[in-house]
């Protein structure tokens, strides 16, 4: 096997099987645009964002290009309110496939399922999996420790690839902390029909995020992440995120887990657009923010210590896919 094409291409409309993950505010219509007319499949990373937005950006992004996309919102982390006029609008739109993330909550894959879309869903351990697959789910992505951003599960990627082909009737898609196509031959190698990858793609230039958080990165080593949950203002309680080490982490000495929101300080460290953002919070810096971005959450997940560069997302897609290639074409040729 050297060619990287997969079936899940075909569910997908994509060229090859790398998928841009939904990071919210950082994979906006310019990064998605980008890695889809590049060949992978990207999502627009729309979580708690206002209906208005949403269309906004799925009307750019359509104007891009003419390949398919998914929008990611995360149910059990919005307001029921909210998360059905997100659903709505999205459905107006014609948006035909979807990314849902953390809790599954099988009365929304149930909705975008009755209009015909194809449901995405990320989990974080191998019983969410089944009941996500049992819900409707047409891909399952497992997300391992190593993940930037937040994180539901304790179980490395590859470990939690294993257990999740055991049972998958559905293609399986591995993500945490894969930056390189070494990582992208290993998990197809096991058995994962395609990968996801969210900071390989931060690291572009097409990403929303400050450059800061981008530079951060490349800077990064592979033990530069800590997982915490103090970055948990306006997600449930115990809501892990891997984040690069920082002041605020640095203060927590090993008492990184095990944080209340409700003990935690209201205390402004930056605003963008207007708004105030909090330092427990969980935004991350993007263009425009100003303030003290060296104590926001600056997500990231262990591959960083493979960056060292940022590049047009074309030329990491590009990058990734030749890597992974020479890996497939090695081990072919040791058989």
């Amino acid at each position: 096997m050297t060619g990287l094409r997969t079936p899940l291409c075909d569910i997908l409309g994509c060229d090859v099987p790398i998928l841009l993950a939904g990071m919210g505010g950082v994979a906006r219509w310019e990064l998605a645009a980008a890695v889809a007319n590049a060949g992978g499949y990207p999502m627009l990373g729309m979580v708690r964002e206002d209906p208005d937005l949403i269309a906004r950006e799925v009307t750019a992004l359509r104007a891009a290009t003419n390949r398919n996309f998914a929008v990611n919102v995360i149910p059990s982390a919005t307001e029921a309110g909210l998360l059905d006029r997100q659903i709505g609008r999205c459905l107006e739109l014609g948006v035909s496939h979807f990314t849902f993330f953390w809790d599954v909550m099988p009365e929304v894959v149930a909705r975008v399922k009755a209009a015909g879309c194809t449901v995405l869903h990320q989990v974080g351990d191998a019983e969410s999996a089944r009941r996500a697959e049992g819900a409707g789910a047409d891909v399952l992505i497992v997300q391992g420790v190593e993940a930037g951003g937040h994180v539901h599960g304790r179980v490395g990627t590859f470990a939690l690839l294993e257990a999740v082909l055991r049972g998958a009737r559905v293609p399986v898609v591995a993500s945490g902390g894969i930056a390189t196509g070494g990582a992208v031959a290993a998990a197809l190698v096991m058995g994962a029909q395609g990968v996801q990858c969210g900071t390989a793609f931060l690291a572009t230039q097409e990403s929303f995020a400050h450059d800061y958080h981008k530079e951060r990165i490349v800077a990064a080593q592979a033990g530069d992440t800590v997982l915490t949950d103090v970055y948990v203002l306006n997600w449930p309680a115990q809501a892990a995120v891997r984040v690069l080490s920082n002041s605020v982490t640095g203060a927590l000495g090993f008492d990184l887990l095990g944080h209340d929101p409700d003990r935690l300080p209201r205390v402004a460290v930056a605003t963008h657009d207007g708004q105030t953002l909090l330092r427990y919070g969980t935004d991350s810096p993007m263009r425009g923010t100003e303030g003290d971005l060296e104590a926001m959450a600056l997500y990231s997940g262990q591959g960083a210590g493979a960056i060292d560069a940022v590049l047009p997302a074309a030329e990491r897609l590009a990058q990734l896919v030749t890597e992974a290639q020479a890996c497939l074409r090695r081990g072919a040729e040791l058989v």
